[in-house]
C-alpha cells in the first residue's frame, strides 16, 4: 500500500459551525500537519476560513448541494471525505459529472440510517456509489445498516489543570428536544446539591430555550440555574467546572464528553449511544439510565459529595482518552480507510 501524501477534500454541506464542522476542522488540520494536501468545502466561513488557512488547508464555502458539487469538481483529489447525507449526494453527483474519479469515503456522525428523514430509495442508491464508510462509534456502526469501519473521534490532551474546581455542573449542548436538556435540569434540581453551593450552567442555544426557562421557573430553581448562551470559551469553562452533565441519549459519540475527559472534568452521562463507547470501560464511570432524571440525580449527588471520588474519576477518564481517543489515533485510522478505498476503486476501474 502506498505511503505517498494524499490529496483529501472534506465536504459538509453547511454554513454552520457545530459538532460535525468542528470534527472536520480538527481532522483536516491534523492531516495537513501530516503532509497531506487538504481542502475543506462547507461550514461557517467566519469560523473556519482563518484557522484552516493558517494550517495550510484550502477552504471554500458550500452552503448547499449545488455549490458543494462545484467545489468538488473544481478540486483534483484522491479522496472525497463526505460528512452527512447532503455531502454524500454532492460527492457522488460530482464524480458522475466528472472530470475526476476520486474515492468517496463517507463519515457517519449520527446513529441513523439514511432515509430515516428523507427519500429512502435515493439514499440506497447513494450508498451503493460510496467506496467506504466510517462510523464514529460502535453505536453509529450498529444503527446505519451498512458495512463501516469504526474510527473514534480524537482530541488533543491539554496540560493538567491545577487548583480546586468550582462547584459548577456544566451542560454544554444545543437546546433542542433530542438533547434532553430538561432531563438534566430535573436531575440537578432533584439532586439537592444546590443547597451545598452547586450551580448549574447551561451553555448553548436552540428552540427549546423558552420551554427550558419555564421549567426552571416551575421548579423554583432560577437562583441556581444559569443560561449562558452559545460559548466560544468552553475549554476555559470546562477547566473551571466541577462536573459535566451529559443527558443526551443518542449522541453519535459525544464530543463534549470527550473534551471533558481530556480536560480532567468528571462526567455524569446517559448510558447510551457514543457515551457508552467513551465511558463504559472507565473505572467508576457515572452513567445513568437514559431519560431517568432520578438516576441522574443520584449520580450527581454522590459525585458532588465526594471530592476525592471526582478526582479519581477525572484521572481515569483522562487516562482512557489518552489511550484510545487522540487525534493521532483518529488520523492514522482514517488514512488507512482512505488508502484501502483508493486501492479498491483502482482495482475495480
Amino acid at each position: 500500500m502506498s505511503t505517498l501524501p494524499l490529496r483529501v477534500l472534506h465536504v459538509a454541506v453547511s454554513d454552520q459551525f457545530a459538532g460535525v464542522e468542528q470534527f472536520v476542522l480538527r481532522l483536516a488540520t491534523t492531516q495537513a500537519r501530516d503532509g497531506h494536501q487538504v481542502w475543506v468545502a462547507g461550514g461557517d466561513p467566519a469560523v473556519l476560513a482563518e484557522p484552516l488557512r493558517s494550517a495550510g488547508v484550502h477552504f471554500a464555502p458550500a452552503p448547499d448541494i449545488r455549490t458543494a458539487v462545484r467545489a468538488i469538481r473544481a478540486t483534483d483529489v484522491d479522496v472525497v471525505n463526505s460528512h452527512m447525507t447532503a455531502a454524500d449526494i454532492a460527492a457522488v453527483t460530482a464524480r458522475a459529472l466528472g472530470p475526476g474519479d476520486p474515492a468517496i469515503v463517507s463519515t457517519r456522525h449520527f446513529a441513523l440510517r439514511r432515509g430515516t428523514r428523507g427519500p429512502a430509495l435515493l439514499y440506497r442508491g447513494v450508498e451503493r456509489m460510496l467506496d467506504a464508510e466510517i462510523a464514529i462509534s460502535t453505536a453509529v456502526a450498529r444503527a446505519i445498516g451498512v458495512p463501516s469501519t469504526v474510527v473514534h473521534s480524537g482530541v488533543d490532551t491539554p496540560a493538567p489543570r491545577r487548583g480546586r474546581r468550582e462547584r459548577t455542573v456544566l451542560m454544554a449542548q444545543r437546546l433542542e428536544l433530542e438533547k434532553c436538556t430538561d432531563v438534566g435540569i430535573r436531575a440537578f434540581v432533584a439532586s439537592g446539591i444546590a443547597e451545598h453551593g452547586w450551580r448549574l450552567q447551561i451553555a448553548g442555544v436552540g428552540a427549546e430555550e423558552p420551554r427550558l426557562r419555564e421549567l426552571v421557573d416551575h421548579l423554583d430553581a432560577a437562583a441556581s440555574v444559569e443560561f449562558v448562551g452559545f460559548r466560544r470559551d468552553l475549554p476555559e469553562r470546562m477547566s473551571a467546572a466541577g462536573i459535566l452533565l451529559a443527558p443526551t441519549p443518542n449522541e453519535g459519540l459525544g464530543l463534549t464528553v470527550l473534551e471533558a475527559m481530556a480536560s480532567g472534568l468528571p462526567v455524569v452521562a446517559a448510558d447510551a449511544g457514543g457515551h457508552t463507547d467513551l465511558l463504559a470501560d472507565v473505572d467508576g464511570a457515572r452513567l445513568f439510565a437514559p431519560d431517568d432524571a432520578d438516576d441522574a440525580a443520584d449520580q450527581l449527588r454522590e459525585l458532588a459529595g465526594d471530592r476525592r471520588g471526582r478526582a479519581r474519576l477525572a484521572a481515569a477518564q483522562r487516562h482512557r482518552q489518552e489511550q484510545h481517543f487522540t487525534l493521532r489515533t483518529q488520523a492514522n485510522a482514517t488514512e488507512l480507510v482512505y488508502r484501502q478505498a483508493i486501492e479498491s476503486r483502482m482495482r475495480r476501474g
